[in-house]
């Protein structure tokens, strides 16, 4: 090998070692998403506490899951973070805007847990967010109220389907 081709290579080496040394893999703590009302939430507020992200639809069977998540929101917010995203995938089960969901939420059950601005959960406009869960855990949402339960430091991701209540979820905590 020449002296050329070995500068070069050593060159090309570098270059890679560099690229991957600052190549950061991404968190759930790098999303910053706008909420049912309109503001932005920085994920990296999260850090430190479990998450239980649901995906939410408002006439869907499983929709009175809602009340057991605002339960769960009142009786141990200081353990678990709920985080709802609500999602017309499945069924046409969530069709109403922002407010018409807020709304429906907050008279039928109380909703006080974090919302987030209708989004696709799957296919071809599917959420980076819902991308990344899917990515980390094998698991696309299969229905409306599918269960990703991220642990306090995020390393751990586990997917629970619609029929799972989310209080059995928390039992695990």
């Amino acid at each position: 090998m020449s002296t050329i081709s070995n500068k070069l290579f050593a060159a090309i080496f570098f270059i890679c070692l560099a690229s991957a040394a600052n190549h950061k893999e991404m968190s759930i703590y790098d999303f910053q998403i706008q909420s049912i009302k309109g503001e932005v939430i920085d994920f990296s507020n999260y850090k430190g506490k479990p998450l239980l992200i649901v995906n939410t639809a408002s006439e869907c069977g499983y929709t009175p899951q809602y009340a057991d998540l605002q339960e769960l929101h009142q009786m141990m917010g200081d353990q678990i973070t709920i985080l709802g995203f609500p999602a017309n995938n499945f069924g046409g089960q969530e069709p109403g805007s922002d407010d018409e969901i807020a709304t429906f939420c907050e008279r039928n059950f109380g909703v006080t847990f974090t919302l987030f601005s209708k989004m696709d959960v799957v296919g071809k406009n599917q959420h980076p967010l819902f991308k990344y869960l899917e990515a980390q855990t094998g698991k696309a949402p299969t229905w409306n109220f599918c269960k990703y339960l991220i642990s306090a430091d995020g390393e751990e991701i586990s997917f629970y389907p619609s029929s799972v209540n989310p209080v059995e979820i928390a039992e695990k905590l």
